[in-house]
C-alpha cells in the first residue's frame, strides 16, 4: 500500500472472529427493499451510459469557450460495503471495490483538471460480512486509498471540536467528498462519527492498529444535533479547480427516522432537505461561489430515456422531484441515491433552471461520470453532461484492478474468512425474496418462521426491509446468510391483542411511503386493493384455520427495529410482557441447521391478495 496509509493487521482479528455474530451492528436499522432484477438489467444499463448534455445558450462563442475551466466529478451511492466481487449485469460481472477504483482512477486521468469523487450516503451499514464484521472500517479505508495528498493533512482536530468550521486551504483541494445515508446510523450517532473522525471500535483494532477515519470531509445540511441547534457535520465544504470554487452541499433523507432504530437517531432532528440546503446558498454566494453541487441521500428510479431533458410531469417522481422543485436556482448539479437505480435527467426547478440530477445504481456496480464546465468570469457551471457508466470486470479498464485496493481487500477477506465460511446448509434451487403479488416471499416465510420457532411465539412478524439478499443454491454458508440478515437485530417477543395485530397489519399502508408487507408466521390473511388505507386487511386466520379473535391476547415475535416502531410498525411498541431474545441471525442459523438437508421454502398462501 501507500507508505502514507496503514500497516495490515490481520492476525489480530482472528480471536475476535470465534465470537463474532454476538456483536455484529448492535443498533440496526433498514430501508425499502430494492428490486434487483432492475439493478441487473443490461438494457437498462446501456440507457443509462447514454450520455445527456446541457450547455448555458449565453456562453457559444467559440473564442470566450477556450478558457472555460474543465473538470469531472465521479459519483458513486449506496455502495453498501461491496468491496468483493460477486456482483452481476446480463452473466457479466461488475463492480468490487478495486474494479470501482480503476474505473475512477481512469475516468480521473482523462480529465485534464482531475476529477472530484462524491458519494451520496450508504457507503456503509447493510454490508457483507468482509466490511461490517470489522465494523465497516475497511470501507472507509477503500476511499482514502482513492484520496489525494491533499485529503491526508485533513484537521481531525476541527473535525471533532467544531464539524461547522470551514475547511483550510489544502483540504480545498482533497479529492473525495462524502454525505450521510440511513445507513450511516445502523449503529447509531456515535458510530457513525467514530467511523469518520476515528479511534479504535471496542472490539478493534481490526486492520489498522489505530484507525484514523476518513481522511476526507463528510457534509450534511440537515441532520441538527439538538443540544446546539447545529448541523451534526459541516454542511458544505468549498472545493476549488484551477482557482473556481464549487461547493458541495449534503443531505440525507428527511424520513430517515422513519426507517432507522429510534434510539440510533436519538438527540436528531432531520430537517426538510431543500429548506436546509437552500438556507446555505446565500452565505455561498456571498464568498463568491457560483458553482453548486448537492450530494443527497434521497432518490428515485428512471426506467427510460427521453432524450435532452426528462421535464414533463410525473417523469421524475418520488420525494427527489419535490426537493429539486425546490432547490435555489445557484444549484446546479444534484447526485442523489438510496433508490438503487439509475438517474440521469435535466429537471427544472420551480423557476425553470434546469438542474443535473444523476444516480448510479448501487454496490460498485456503476459511477456518475460528470463533465463539467465553469466561466472563470462568472464562476459558474455553463456546461455540464453526465452518463452513467457500469464498472464491467471483464474489459478494461476493469480488467487491470488498483494493487492497493486489492491488498485491502484481500487482507479484509481473509481475516473474516474462518467465520464466514462456515456451511450451515444446503439447498438445490436457493430460496428467493422475491415476492408474488400478495406480497409473499419464500425467505420470508423461512425467516418468519425461524424467529417465531426460536422464541416459541403464536405469530411472527418480519419486515422485509430486513431481507437483503437470496439465500444462493448449493452450499449454504454463515456468511451467505449474514448477507441475507447484516443488521444484528434482536428477537423481541411481546403481547398483542388480536385488534392490536389487525392495526399492525393496516399499518403497513397506513402512513407508509410505499407498501411494507410483513412476512408472517403462525397466521394468513387477506387484504384488499380496492379498500382505504387502513381498512385493507379483510380476514387473518390462525395456522389451524380458525378466526383471529380480535379481543383475545396473542403471543408475537418481531425484530428490535419494528418492536421500537421502525418501519412506522408503531402498534408495536404498545406490546406488552416484552422479552428481548437471542439474535436474528443466530436464530436463521439454528432453525436451517435443524431443517431435513437440502432445506428449502415455498409460497404458502399466507398472505391473499384482492383486487
Amino acid at each position: 500500500m501507500n507508505h502514507n496509509h496503514k500497516a495490515i493487521l490481520v492476525g489480530m482479528l482472528f480471536p475476535l472472529l470465534l465470537g463474532a455474530a454476538s456483536y455484529v451492528n448492535a443498533a440496526p436499522k433498514q430501508c425499502r427493499h430494492h428490486d434487483d432484477a432492475l439493478e441487473q438489467d443490461e438494457g437498462l444499463r446501456q440507457i443509462a451510459n447514454i450520455p445527456l448534455q446541457w450547455k448555458s445558450k449565453e456562453y457559444n462563442n467559440a473564442e470566450h469557450l477556450e478558457s472555460l475551466v474543465h473538470f469531472k466529478i465521479l459519483g458513486i451511492n449506496d455502495f453498501h460495503g461491496q468491496l468483493s466481487t460477486g456482483r452481476t449485469v446480463g452473466g457479466r460481472p461488475v463492480g468490487s471495490a478495486p474494479v470501482l477504483a480503476t474505473y475512477l482512477k481512469a475516468a480521473e486521468a482523462e480529465s485534464k483538471n482531475g476529477a472530484f469523487i462524491v458519494h451520496a450516503g450508504d457507503h456503509v451499514g447493510a454490508t457483507p460480512p468482509v466490511s461490517a464484521l470489522l465494523k465497516d472500517e475497511p470501507s472507509i479505508s477503500f476511499l482514502n486509498l482513492l484520496a489525494n495528498d491533499f485529503c491526508e493533512d485533513s484537521d481531525k482536530d476541527d473535525k471533532k471540536e467544531s464539524q461547522h468550521k470551514r475547511g483550510n486551504a489544502k483540504q480545498q483541494k482533497c479529492n473525495i467528498v462524502g454525505t450521510l445515508g440511513n445507513h450511516e446510523f445502523d449503529e447509531g450517532k456515535d458510530e457513525m462519527l467514530r467511523l469518520i473522525n476515528g479511534g479504535n471500535h471496542i472490539n478493534g483494532p481490526f486492520l489498522e492498529e489505530e484507525y484514523e477515519g476518513a481522511e476526507f470531509p463528510y457534509v450534511s445540511a440537515n441532520v441538527i444535533d439538538n443540544s446546539t441547534g447545529k448541523p451534526l457535520l459541516k454542511p458544505y465544504v468549498i472545493k476549488r479547480v484551477q482557482g473556481m470554487p464549487v461547493a458541495f452541499i449534503g443531505a440525507v433523507l428527511e424520513q430517515t427516522p422513519s426507517i432507522v432504530t429510534p434510539t440510533g437517531v436519538a438527540g436528531l432532528s432531520f430537517i426538510d432537505e431543500a429548506e436546509a440546503i437552500n438556507q446555505y446558498v446565500p452565505e455561498l454566494r456571498n464568498m463568491g461561489v457560483r458553482s453548486i453541487v448537492v450530494t443527497i441521500h434521497q432518490g428515485s428510479r428512471q426506467r427510460f430515456y427521453a432524450g435532452p431533458t426528462l421535464q414533463e410531469p410525473g417523469s421524475l417522481d418520488g420525494s427527489i422531484a419535490d426537493i429539486v422543485n425546490r432547490l435555489d436556482d445557484e444549484i446546479d448539479i444534484v447526485i442523489s441515491g438510496h433508490a438503487h437505480s439509475f438517474t440521469n435527467a435535466l429537471i427544472a426547478n420551480e423557476n425553470g433552471k434546469e438542474i443535473l440530477v444523476v444516480q448510479a445504481f448501487s454496490r460498485g456496480t456503476a459511477y456518475d461520470d460528470i463533465n463539467v464546465s465553469i466561466d472563470p468570469v462568472s464562476k459558474d457551471i455553463v456546461e455540464k453532461s453526465a452518463r452513467i457508466v457500469t464498472t464491467y470486470a471483464d474489459v478494461e479498464p476493469g480488467l487491470s484492478l488498483d494493487e492497493d485496493i486489492t491488498e485491502l481487500v484481500s487482507a479484509a477477506e481473509t481475516a473474516v474468512a474462518p467465520l464466514i465460511n462456515q456451511v450451515i446448509g444446503t439447498t438445490v434451487n436457493g430460496v428467493s425474496r422475491n415476492t408474488n403479488p400478495a406480497g409473499e416471499s419464500p425467505l420470508g416465510n423461512l425467516i418468519a418462521d425461524a424467529q417465531r420457532s426460536k422464541m416459541g411465539t403464536d405469530f411472527g412478524f418480519m419486515n422485509s426491509g430486513g431481507i437483503r439478499a437470496d439465500i444462493p443454491a448449493g452450499n449454504v454458508t454463515w456468511g451467505d446468510l449474514f448477507t441475507v440478515q447484516p443488521f444484528g437485530n434482536d428477537l423481541v417477543t411481546m403481547n398483542l391483542s388480536g385488534e392490536q395485530i389487525m392495526r399492525l397489519l393496516n399499518q403497513q399502508w397506513l402512513g407508509q411511503p410505499f407498501p411494507r408487507i410483513l412476512k408472517v408466521s403462525g397466521l394468513s390473511y387477506t387484504w384488499d386493493n380496492a379498500l382505504p388505507e387502513g381498512q385493507r386487511i379483510v380476514e387473518v386466520r390462525k395456522a389451524d384455520g380458525s378466526p383471529l379473535n380480535l379481543t383475545m391476547t396473542y403471543s408475537v415475535t418481531v425484530n428490535s427495529f419494528i418492536a421500537a416502531g421502525g418501519d412506522n410498525y408503531t402498534v408495536l411498541t404498545e406490546g406488552t410482557n416484552r422479552i428481548i431474545g437471542a439474535n436474528d441471525l443466530d436464530a436463521l442459523i439454528e432453525f436451517i441447521s435443524s431443517l431435513p438437508q437440502p432445506f428449502s421454502a415455498v409460497i404458502e398462501n399466507r398472505i391473499n391478495r384482492l383486487n
